[in-house]
Parts: structure tokens; sequence; C-alpha cells
């Protein structure tokens, strides 16, 4: 009998050693195949990483030309009207006329010019006869006057400029002072 248990015991060890390694071969293989799919879903996911690196490159690239052409158009439609006015100077230059002739043309040149500023939205700065506005103008002097109201511009020393309604250079001017308006 003795036989009979230690046969039947290990014939449940056997069984029980089966079942172990049948399991263990059970586990293996899942923990095989998920780690599969781990690694398939690791490697999408680094492919999907370089596709979106390689797309914003090309993106910022896109925009750095896009805003270099936006820049380059800007230039060539300021530059554009000046060219007219660098010829007129060229040819004037050239002329043989008469100083009376020469001041005539450069005058035309100069109203030119104007009307290119004027095509950019550029303004003069109003100077002669406005009330000085240390906003806009640059007092470079003063002329004492008893005929004109006190800090009232007189002299334009150099034109100032405006686009649209910001200051690109301030008029410089010379402005009144009139003792009369000062002492009350």
């Amino acid at each position: 009998m003795q036989d009979e248990t230690t046969v039947q015991a290990v014939q449940e060890g056997d069984a029980v050693t089966n079942a172990s390694e049948a399991n263990a071969q059970d586990a293996a293989a899942t923990f095989q195949a998920e780690l599969d799919q781990v690694k398939g879903e690791r490697d999408q996911l680094v492919d999907r990483l370089a596709r979106l690196q390689a797309e914003f490159d090309n993106a910022r690239k896109r925009e750095s030309k896009e805003r270099q052409d936006a820049r380059d158009y800007t230039v060539s439609n300021t530059v554009e009207p000046f060219l007219g006015v660098m010829d007129n100077f060229q040819l004037a230059l050239k002329s043989e006329g008469s100083a009376e002739q020469l001041r005539s043309g450069v005058e035309l040149i100069l109203k030119q010019m104007e009307e290119a500023l004027r095509g950019l939205n550029v303004v003069a700065v109003e100077t002669v006869g406005a009330q000085f506005d240390p906003r806009v103008h640059e007092a470079l002097g003063s002329i004492e006057t008893k005929e004109h109201p006190d800090h009232q511009v007189l002299e334009e020393i150099r034109r100032g400029y405006k686009i649209r309604e910001k200051l690109l250079r301030p008029a410089l001017v010379r402005i009144a002072v009139n003792p009369a308006m000062v002492s009350e």
C-alpha cells in the first residue's frame, strides 16, 4: 500500500508540476504578447514623434521664409516711389542748365519726394505759426518778440515727420518769447 500511496503522490506531484509548468508557459506567452504589443505601440509613438518634429521644423522654416518674403515685399513697396526721385536727382546732376533751372528742378524733386512720403502715410509736423508742443517739437532756441504770442513756433530748422499719429522725428524749431506775456 505504501507503494501505491507513493506512486499516487508521485503522480499527483507530476500533475501539479505539469500544471505549474503549463501555467508558467501560459503566463510567459501572455507576457510575451503584452511585451510585443507595448513594443509595437512604442514604435508607433516614436514614428509619430519623428513625423511631428519634421512637421514642426518644416512649419518653422516656412514661417521664416514667409516673414522674409513679407519683409522684402514691404521694403520693395517702400523703396519703389523713391527710385523716380533718385532718377531725377541723377538727371539734375547731369544737366548743364543755369542755377535757377537747377533750383526749380530740385524743387520739383522735393515735391516728388513729399508725394512719395505721403503715399506711405508720412506727413510733416506742423511748425511755423503753431503753438510749441514738446511731443512733436524740439526747441533749439528762442526769439524775443512782442509781435507773436509766447511759445509760438517762429522758425523751422529741421522738419519733423509723423507716420499716421506716431512721431518719427521731432521738428527742430525756434520759438517766440514774448516778455509782455511771460510777466502776466
